[in-house]
């Protein structure tokens, strides 16, 4: 392995708890000026590569993250794709999963490495995760093998593991190790060094960078649970424009099989409602040929989303749905791996994905 010479990372800021400092008069965390952030970080010249950054003004937290930011950051990364060699998005934590998710198809035939990361601390505290995080998104977005990114995909780097952004899920809201990709293995860990797992991680197809900015967010999630009442269901499944629900079962796929409830299910789909089965579950995969349970839903047209996260499914329909207008293609779309973001039977998830 090797650094690109004299390559170029961008950096792009877009808000979150490693750019924060705590107010020394009122003890709260407010951002800090980025243009400072080399102060908590090791010469320029120990990372052997130029680094460039840009940083949202205002900056954002990320549980006001919106697809207008996402659109905001796939476009710099487009226009920006020739002038440097990999790309670091710093990022509030607890969206980052649905900002990975949704690059991941926006981003289509991305051929550099897209990483974001973070922090659980600010990089002005003794204590932070957030140097090595930066640190290490820095020399990953960086690394190449004869001349080749070795990383070649949006990945989110986190705690010693990266790990491909759209099978990326926050697990715990306090750890260091907030992130887990429980349905994939991660692409690299990191100790003294950066171990790559090759076979993981998504080849190159040296085409052109395409950016798809087409996003439907006339989209729901609707989580099943115990007692579930009719009026709930229909109350989201009648919202004006409706035009997707992700919906999240039990187990590999399951849900209640009373009457009214299938009914209203395929009521929807019979007004051209799409839905998505995904689990609720953090590991496994909807199976709706396993029971019975699962059976019913697959008979009226609700569509597996086989081992997909809630955040990769929800981006991706708003992708699927923005992009593709007659029911079989949208069908076919979101029942096979665009960008490595799911498995199913016959699919291969590890080669070219467009």
């Amino acid at each position: 392995m090797k650094l690109f010479s004299k390559s170029s990372v961008l950096v792009i800021y877009t808000g979150g708890t490693i750019g924060m400092i705590k107010d020394a008069e009122t003890g709260l965390l407010i951002p800090f000026n980025f243009d400072k952030v080399h102060e908590y970080l090791p010469s320029q010249k120990l990372f052997g590569f130029n680094i460039e950054s840009f940083s949202f003004d205002p900056v954002i937290d990320s549980s006001d993250m919106h697809p207008r930011h996402w659109i905001n950051i796939a476009q710099l990364i487009y226009d920006q794709y020739e002038n440097h060699n990999g790309f670091v998005v710093l990022h509030g934590t607890d969206t980052m999963a649905y900002t990975a998710s949704a690059l991941s198809f926006m981003l289509e035939n991305l051929n550099k490495p897209v990483v974001l990361t973070g922090s659980q601390l600010p990089l002005g505290m003794l204590r932070t995760d957030g140097r090595e995080n930066f640190v290490t998104a820095l020399e990953i977005a960086a690394a190449t093998i004869d001349g080749t990114a070795i990383v070649p995909e949006v990945a989110v780097y986190f705690e010693n593991q990266l790990m491909r952004g759209n099978r990326t899920i926050k697990f715990n809201a306090e750890d260091f190790e907030a992130f887990r990709s429980p349905n994939y293995d991660p692409l690299a860990t990191v100790g003294i060094h950066i171990k790559y797992n090759h076979s993981q991680i998504r080849k190159s197809n040296f085409k052109k960078l395409v950016l798809n900015t087409n996003l439907c967010t006339d989209i729901a999630i609707l989580k099943l649970f115990p007692g579930i009442t009719k009026k709930t269901i229909e109350a989201i499944l009648n919202t004006e424009g409706l035009r997707g629900v992700v919906l999240e079962t039990y187990g590999t796929g399951n849900a209640p099989t009373e009457p009214w409830i299938l009914n209203t299910f395929a009521d929807a789909i019979k007004r051209g409602i799409v839905i998505l089965n995904v689990t609720q579950c953090h590991g496994g995969r909807v199976e709706m040929e396993k029971y019975q349970t699962g059976f019913a839903l697959k008979k009226i047209g609700i569509l597996s989303g086989s081992d997909i996260t809630t955040e990769a499914a929800v981006t991706k329909l708003m992708y699927v749905l923005g992009n593709y207008q007659k029911y079989d293609d949208v069908v076919m779309a979101l029942t096979t791996p665009l960008a490595g973001e799911m498995n199913n039977k016959g699919a291969v998830d590890n080669v070219d994905f467009y």
